[in-house]
């Protein structure tokens, strides 16, 4: 039968499909205004080229992929993951959450990022506040910061006393391998960058109205606690960096190539296979000839303004 004129072939209708998962893709990166431009020729002059736009986003739809075959293998296997992300603020822990569940399922991919505790939870034991989000099976949990909060801005902005950072440091190699003893699967990224780097997306950060919200006190005592922020993290890979849950660095100077790296590894930090599935078919519709469609009042539409 002939595909009517006014119809898209599949082959068409396929590639509009790709370029509307590439317009997605580039809409993330439009979020990411242009600098000024006086910031514009700092940054340029601080930063070697990066991979070209249609190469990220070639690699970016290529790991999104197999990110489908890993959810549908944790899924069907009834597996449990938790991966923490850390790193200094502006690091790029939020860029890469955002691609890594930006095709799944959030049944099954979901992130944590919690505010800073209440009154009852700072008088709770200090991981009780996480457990209750950690996965159940068929599940993949991705913490935007973590229990090792403790260890890095509670510790250096005074919230927490030198007494507790001490049984932090000596409770959680324990807590995580119960994690893991548990058949939960832990990945923990550290994002690095340098101090030049944090400083330059601060200022962007501070001169575009879309991205002021991101910038908190916090982060503008990070940047006069830089040393400090050094020295915790420093103590934190040396007393947490275990077997079971082992840190990994990802060098993140460079966002596209940071998140194609971290993705690329995460996958890899998995044994998962990709799972048959049955022949999906799409069933006729019934019509029903006594059925007639009741118009509905235009007020109930939302107005066509584009």
């Amino acid at each position: 039968m002939a595909t009517p004129s006014n119809q898209p072939n599949g082959r068409d209708w396929l590639d509009a499909e790709l370029a509307d998962a590439i317009d997605e893709d580039y809409e993330l990166e439009l979020s990411e205004p242009e600098l000024s431009i006086e910031i514009q020729k700092v940054y340029r002059k601080a930063h070697p080229p990066s991979l070209p736009r249609a190469e990220y986003f070639r690699g970016l739809l290529k790991l999104q992929a197999e990110l489908i075959k890993l959810q549908d293998w944790i899924a069907h296997h009834k597996e449990k993951v938790v991966v923490i992300f850390e790193g200094r603020d502006s690091a790029g822990k939020g860029g890469v959450i955002k691609r890594i569940t930006q095709r799944l399922n959030p049944r099954v991919c979901r992130v944590v990022a919690l505010p800073a505790p209440t009154e009852r939870e700072r008088s709770q034991w200090y991981f009780q506040r996480y457990v209750p989000h950690l996965p159940a099976g068929g599940e993949i949990v991705l913490f935007d910061r973590s229990w090792y909060n403790r260890s890095g801005v509670e510790r250096v902005m005074g919230f927490a006393s030198a007494e507790q950072v001490e049984q932090f440091f000596h409770d959680v190699p324990e807590f995580e391998r119960m994690l893991v003893r548990s058949g939960i699967r832990l990945v923990k990224y550290w994002f690095s960058i340098t101090d030049q780097e944090q400083q330059l997306r601060f200022l962007t950060r501070i001169h575009d109205p879309l991205k002021q919200w991101k910038l908190s006190p916090m982060d503008l005592q990070s940047r006069i606690r830089w040393e400090d922020y050094t020295r915790a993290k420093e103590e934190t890979f040396a007393r947490t960096n275990i077997p079971e849950a082992p840190w990994h660095i990802v060098e993140a100077n460079d966002k596209k190539r940071a998140r194609l790296n971290c993705i690329d590894h995460l996958l890899s930090q998995i044994p998962y296979e990709e799972i048959p599935h049955e022949e999906v078919t799409l069933p006729d519709r019934v019509f029903n000839p006594d059925y007639e469609r009741h118009v509905l009042p235009p007020e109930l539409f939302v107005p066509s303004k584009y």
